[in-house]
């Protein structure tokens, strides 16, 4: 009986030791590595787009570490899917800071990145020494660098006003078109693009039409037909879109059915999918403004990075700011440390960078970049083609980075 206990108790002894080496060994591995949650959807109508910017990071994470990481630590994104929801976002969050997380990256849906500035501007006031950093880089309601500010967002993406001057700066100069037709989603994004737009064409062109100005449900239309047939009714010389996602990509793919010959000027008419659907039919017709496109005049080791990506995920390179905020921010933990979270959006704040097509700079006063913008066009004969359509898009026109700022009306507290 005297034996039998001793083996048990030894038995009971070598258990608990290698739980305590296994314990030990976890939290000297979460040590040497920086995790950074992604909160964005991974399922359902816009899982797609999520999915591609994970990559993106993921990628611009891997060559992070193959440079030594941060601070010599390695860099690993770890994935929340909130399902482009502001609740289950809020929720995702929480199980991000209780696993530690300081870094919190999400883009995709402003409804949801004002959900998540405001919880983590509520964290933060209750866990002073505990702070974390959001990092948008989609999310394009220009509240969030305006009214809604504050020191802990950093947006990485042009917002929907500056995005809205150039594409009207540009329709200022065509006098053929003399109407237009408005659809936005129905949400504070959308709100905004719909907004922005009417003003603008008031101050710049005052004599143009707008003969219809159309609100739809966010992620819920599948048939945009009707849409369409709205307004080529109305008969419309152009269409302006803040539209994304799966819903790009279905209105342009009636668009393209009902054979509508009017021009869409888009914020996202690149985005994933959007190409496939509008085939040749689009050629000539759909124009973007964006930061970034794969014609875009770049070093070759640019073009091998995106060669590089483009092998790795079998999907298009797309988001090169993913790639701006990984940077910045990496130099940022670089100068104050990778735990100092004041520190680091210290050193964002009026931190400038050189990216592939031109130099930017975060500015200070509200969190916004300042970066180079391009109206491109859908057009064939290009060097570089999109989702293996034998098409893609040609630049028409550059706007400086300090062309594109606008004032802000932010009033920003910062930390004492």
């Amino acid at each position: 009986m005297a034996i039998y206990k001793t083996v048990k108790l030894t038995v009971v002894g070598l258990v608990l030791m290698v739980c305590f080496l296994i314990n030990n060994t976890v939290e000297s591995s979460a040590a040497d590595r920086i995790e950074m949650a992604y909160i964005d959807p991974l399922s359902g109508t816009f899982g797609n787009a999520g999915d591609s910017s994970l990559k993106h990071y993921q990628y611009a994470a891997s060559l992070i570490n193959k440079a030594g990481g941060i601070g010599g630590k390695m860099v690993e994104i770890v994935p929340f899917d909130n399902k482009a929801n502001p609740k289950d976002s809020l929720i995702q969050l929480q199980k991000a800071i209780d696993r530690g997380m300081r870094i919190i990256i999400q883009g995709l849906g402003s409804s949801v990145a004002s959900a998540l500035t405001g919880g983590i501007k509520k964290y933060n006031k209750r866990n002073p020494g505990k702070e974390v950093l959001f990092v948008n880089y989609a999310a394009v309601d220009p509240a969030l660098t305006n009214k809604r500010c504050n020191f802990w967002h950093f947006r990485f993406d042009s917002h929907v006003d500056m995005k809205m001057a150039a594409i009207t700066d540009w329709l200022k100069t065509q006098k053929d078109i003399k109407s237009v037709y408005i659809l936005s989603q129905d949400y504070s994004f959308g709100k905004a693009v719909s907004a922005a737009t009417v003003r603008m064409i008031k101050e710049k062109r005052p004599d143009i039409q707008i003969v219809g100005n159309e609100f739809h449900p966010i992620g819920k239309v599948k048939d945009f037909t009707p849409y369409v047939q709205k307004m080529m009714n109305a008969k419309a010389d152009a269409i302006i879109t803040g539209n994304w996602g799966s819903d790009m990509t279905l209105l342009i793919k009636a668009a393209s059915q009902a054979g509508q010959k009017s021009p869409y000027l888009t914020l996202y008419g690149g985005g994933l999918g959007a190409p496939t659907a509008m085939g040749r039919s689009a050629v000539g017709l759909v124009k973007q403004v964006t930061e970034f496109h794969e014609n875009l005049d770049a070093s070759d080791e640019q073009k091998k990075k995106i060669d590089d990506f483009e092998k790795k995920y079998g999907t298009d390179y797309y988001w090169e700011r993913i790639f701006t905020s990984m940077g910045m921010l990496s130099k940022a933990m670089e100068k104050a440390g990778t735990e100092n979270i004041i520190g680091i959006a210290k050193a964002l704040e009026g931190m400038e960078y050189e990216t592939p097509y031109g130099k930017v700079y975060m500015r200070a006063e509200d969190h916004q970049l300042i970066q180079p913008q391009f109206i491109s066009t859908y057009s064939d004969g290009v060097e570089r083609d999109v989702e293996n359509t034998g098409f893609g898009f040609k630049t028409d026109l550059r706007i400086p980075a300090e062309a594109s700022a606008l004032p802000t009306s932010c009033k920003m507290r910062r930390p004492s």
